[in-house]
């Protein structure tokens, strides 16, 4: 008799347990814009690899690259509601979901990139990370999109009054739109697969972007002056649903913030790496790059841009003024 409940109750507890295993492990799916050999393609790769080996095979991730799930909003979207658990995405699209994700969009609010990642890595990114969550995207780590500059096929761009009249891409966010605006220019939302085409048969005079994005999209062959401005820093993240991270323990969450924090470093490392290839190749193929020696106008005329936006959020002020006096 007492073999026999013994045997039940283990019985029961070997299913309580399969029951509980099934319960913790998560099949997740993960979506990136980049392309196969991009540091981040790599880098998320390589999350993937450690999420399995760090969580001892409970949390797996399929990646997908290249946009093949869909375009970034959209994505962002379904990583929000769950459609999917992982996303390498820019902070830029998610400013207009979170306004603590806005900040980092503000031009020349970072004086530089190893400026962005102490913000990031204090209480400065503890404040975006804590909005981000509440929209339902959890940024497990920061990635490096290097700083935004301008390009036309034109002429070099020293002051704002180069700018003035100048049809520039920008990405679909208020904030770009303004900065242009107060440059004198026109600002032109666009998809980013449609810029090459529109700067070379002149539907835009111009565009900004990082090293990588000017090489690797042939934007370079359309035009060939870029002026180092380098007027937005904005991060990348690897965000997973809030709903997926919080139904995980304490020890898995641990773990997949590891996971996701040990590639950021690979990623960046990749990304500096790729910096200066995407550089000297665009030098090499005829590029004119110049250095703004005074970036002072371009800052001044940005008064416009912090005013509007601190206007329609005074909540945030204090994060502005946070990041500003953050060494």
């Amino acid at each position: 008799m007492t073999y026999s409940l013994t045997k039940t109750l283990l019985g029961a507890a070997t299913a309580v347990s399969v029951l509980c295993t099934a319960a913790v492990a998560a099949d997740w799916r993960g979506w990136n814009i980049h392309t196969e050999g991009y540091p981040n393609t790599i880098a998320m790769d390589r999350f993937a690899e450690l999420l399995a080996e760090k969580t001892g095979g409970e949390v797996t991730l399929q990646m997908f690259h290249g946009g093949t799930l869909g375009s970034q909003p959209d994505a962002i979207e379904q990583v929000r509601l769950g459609g999917l658990e992982i996303g390498n995405f820019n902070l830029g699209p998610i400013g207009p979901i979170a306004p603590e994700a806005n900040v980092v969009s503000l031009p020349f609010i970072f004086k530089d990139v190893p400026h962005m990642f102490r913000v990031l890595e204090s209480d400065g990114g503890a404040a975006i990370a804590e909005g981000m969550a509440a929209k339902g995207l959890v940024p497990l780590a920061w990635y490096d999109a290097g700083a935004r500059s301008f390009y036309n096929g034109d002429k070099p761009i020293n002051a704002p009054a180069d700018v003035a009249g100048m049809k520039v891409r920008v990405m679909n966010n208020d904030l770009y739109s303004g900065m242009i605006a107060e440059l004198g220019g026109n600002p032109s939302p666009m998809a980013f697969a449609e810029v090459y085409q529109a700067l070379k048969t002149g539907v835009v005079d111009g565009a900004e972007n990082n090293w990588p994005s000017y090489e690797s999209t042939g934007h370079f062959e359309v035009a060939g002056y870029y002026s180092l401005s380098q007027h937005l820093i904005i991060p990348e993240c690897i965000c997973v649903n809030a709903d997926a991270y919080n139904a995980l323990s304490d020890e898995m969450k641990t773990a997949v913030k590891e996971a996701a924090m040990e590639s950021a470093d690979m990623q960046r490392e990749l990304w500096a790496e790729r910096e200066a290839s995407s550089r000297k190749m665009v030098e090499d193929g005829g590029v004119i790059v110049n250095v703004i020696a005074d970036k002072g106008p371009f800052q001044s005329a940005m008064t416009p841009v912090y005013e509007t936006y601190l206007a329609s959020n005074p909540d945030l002020r204090p994060l502005v003024e946070l990041i500003q006096a953050t060494e």
